[in-house]
């Protein structure tokens, strides 16, 4: 028990020391446009398709063995397994009609605000590493 703790600690002391300072204070300046980049690339790959993924939650039953079989024993019979209904979550990926004209629109605004966000990205990337010189 005792060496599991010790594990679990050290991977924990290990995850929150990841990166030097000038990483993390890189990694935070470079969010939004990480941010930004990924949704700019969204929405060119939706014009490209001609309409949008969307991710969609659904349910479905699943039985599923809640007690398995207990053999006999000298003093007691034998008890059968037991299935259970349970439900069970997943996503499916589904195509969306879109408005191809307003995600041309958007994407271009995308764009201009990249260049934008990519300015003062960069002056907060200068700042990291001058405040946190490796």
């Amino acid at each position: 028990m005792k060496m599991r703790v010790s594990l679990a600690f050290l991977a924990l002391a290990a995850l929150s020391a990841c990166g030097t300072p000038q990483e993390r204070c890189i990694n935070a300046a470079t969010r939004e446009l990480r941010i930004l980049d990924r949704l700019t690339a969204e929405v060119q790959a939706n014009i490209e398709r001609g309409y949008a993924l969307e991710e969609v939650t659904l349910t479905r039953d699943r039985w599923v063995l809640c007690r398995p079989l207990i053999p006999a024993t000298a003093t007691e019979a034998a008890q059968q397994s037991q299935l259970c209904l349970r439900e069970e979550r997943y996503i499916e990926t589904r195509p969306k009609a879109i408005n191809l004209a307003e995600e041309r629109q958007t994407l271009a605004e995308m764009r201009k605000k990249r260049v934008e966000l990519d300015r003062a990205t960069a002056k907060a990337v200068a700042s990291c590493k001058l405040t946190h010189p490796e």
